[in-house]
């Protein structure tokens, strides 16, 4: 039935597609991504583009809570934890079935951790699994009864639950991975509130209400997710009625849908944060004083505002504003202050030496890389560093500053979207980070207080605990300036008038269930 459905539904929506003035099917929402997915199994995939999809036809044990990155129950109703921090008992919700009938219960749970986790699983390679380390801390997974599942940890990780309600924790049917092997990707089964309808490569992908959803039955008959990879072709169907929703509008066409009665725009800050890498290891960047030398001399106001065109917000220190509750908001900017950053160059002994600067041509939440790096080169020179550019392709870049900076370079842009507040900075400012040691402390930062601080958060799971210790975390960074703190990018969509309940979510994500769209 639900095949019939989605061919009706697609066959709909193609019948109005060449007109000029198209119209979308009446109580279907179409969605217009930036790209192709990869893949329909959420373990498999890193990107946010699939994630946007994957949220509404799968459910994980838990879920970000509507507005916020603050976990809440979903396919598990309660949990509770050890006293040692190293044992999570899940209490699932009964009664739940895949959408290919089977049951969800506590060896379903077991069957997707246990699939990841162990290269033994006769299902392993159904991958790959690019973000099971997110889980490497889980040593067993123990279905106690139907609706009882243990997660036993080889040490207390804090992140757990929030890693759980990622889309690498969603939950997908056994039966379904047995039926399809490598091919569940095109044939995915979860407990969403729509089910998988069918996917037309580089065309559409088409999910269906499923009616027996047990968080409610969505308004919504179905949802069409196109691919639209070119932002003005995108742009073009958004404003012919091709598209309900759009996603990643380019900063110069917002202020036309803002002008128009006929759409919605919506924005906010994400979980993202564009930040430059300092050389700590080698001078100038040795020294304190010159490392808040460049986060003064660096007019970020001008470049949120001119550049960006306010689709950013000037960044503050190394964690993001929309983890809220963790989130330290005492803190300010640097101001723009050349004359302070030039007497702290002085202090530092700088005397003009040429300093490398790597910029990439593009990537993942880089925002506008080149002008950006060439508007701080100005900015650094306008202050007396002879600032030299080498710009590189996004992998390239990557190879170049994923290593170490040591001997090649004294600064790097880079840009971070995380899902928890331990995240980037465990993996980026921690000593026991370093790039020889696996991790992406490139800049080679090191404070003591701040890796106790950091590895104390892991271990606590009182959430109060964990965020007076992120927000000590944070001054102390500040106060060192590893990194000039750039930016943190605001999300946007627009959507056409007539939808209704559609909002942007801290995650990134895309949550449909609520949507409606009135006749």
């Amino acid at each position: 039935m639900k095949k019939i459905l989605a061919a009706a539904v697609a066959s709909a929506f193609f019948a109005f597609a060449p007109q000029t003035q198209a119209q979308t099917p009446p109580n279907v929402l179409v969605v217009g991504q930036i790209a192709e997915p990869k893949s329909l199994d959420p373990q498999a995939v890193t990107a946010v583009n699939d994630f946007r999809i994957l949220v509404n036809l799968y459910d994980g044990l838990t879920r970000y809570k509507d507005g916020t990155l603050e976990v809440e129950p979903s396919l598990a109703e309660s949990w509770t934890i050890s006293e040692d921090g190293k044992a999570y008992t899940f209490k699932l919700r009964d009664g739940i079935t895949f959408h290919d009938g089977t049951p969800f219960n506590a060896e379903a749970v077991k069957f997707n951790f246990d699939r990841m986790l162990d290269e033994e699983h006769p299902y392993h390679d159904t991958g790959p699994f690019p973000l099971s380390f997110f889980f490497s801390a889980v040593e067993d997974v123990i279905a106690e009864d139907d609706t009882t599942v243990t997660f036993k940890l080889n040490a207390p990780y804090a992140p757990f639950l929030s890693n759980l309600a990622y889309p690498t924790g969603l939950i997908v049917s056994p039966e379904a991975v047995r039926k399809h092997g490598k091919g569940f990707g095109r044939n995915p089964s979860g407990t969403g509130a729509y089910k998988f309808g069918e996917w037309e490569a580089n065309a559409k992908v088409v999910a269906v209400r499923n009616e027996d959803y047990w968080d409610g039955a969505p308004a919504l008959e179905a949802l069409i997710y196109r691919p639209i990879t070119d932002a003005n072709t995108r742009i073009a169907e958004m404003l012919s009625g091709g598209l309900d929703v759009m996603v990643e509008v380019p900063p110069d066409s917002l202020q036309q849908f803002k002008s128009d009665a006929g759409f919605s725009v919506l924005e906010q800050a994400g979980p993202h944060v564009w930040f430059l890498i300092l050389n700590a290891r080698e001078a100038p960047f040795d020294t304190k004083a010159a490392r808040q030398a460049a986060n003064y001399a660096i007019n970020k106001t001008a470049l949120v505002d001119n550049i960006l065109q306010g689709t950013a917000d000037v960044a503050a220190g190394p964690t993001p504003p929309a983890f809220a509750w963790a989130y330290n908001e005492s803190l300010e900017p640097y101001p723009y202050d050349p004359e302070k950053a030039k007497e702290l160059l002085k202090e530092a002994g700088y005397n003009g030496e040429e300093i490398t600067f790597y910029v990439t041509e593009g990537g993942s939440g880089m925002l506008d890389p080149v002008a950006m790096g060439t508007a701080i080169q100005a900015d650094l020179q306008a202050v007396g560093m002879n600032v030299n550019i080498e710009t590189y392709e996004w992998n390239t870049f990557l190879g170049k500053v994923n290593p170490g900076l040591e001997g090649k370079a004294a600064m790097a842009e880079m840009a971070w979207m995380t899902n928890d507040p331990d995240t980037l900075p465990f993996l980026a400012l921690r000593t026991e980070a370093f790039p020889d040691k696996g991790g992406f402390n490139s800049g080679y930062y090191s404070n003591a207080k701040v890796d106790e601080l950091l590895d104390k958060a892991r271990q606590v799971t009182d959430q109060n605990e964990r965020a007076a210790l992120y927000k000590e975390m944070q001054e102390i960074v500040r106060e060192d300036a590893p990194w000039v703190f750039v930016a943190n990018w605001k999300q946007n969509a627009v959507t056409r008038a007539s939808v209704e309940d559609f909002k942007l979510q801290p995650s990134f994500f895309l949550m449909l269930q609520d949507v409606k769209k009135p006749q």
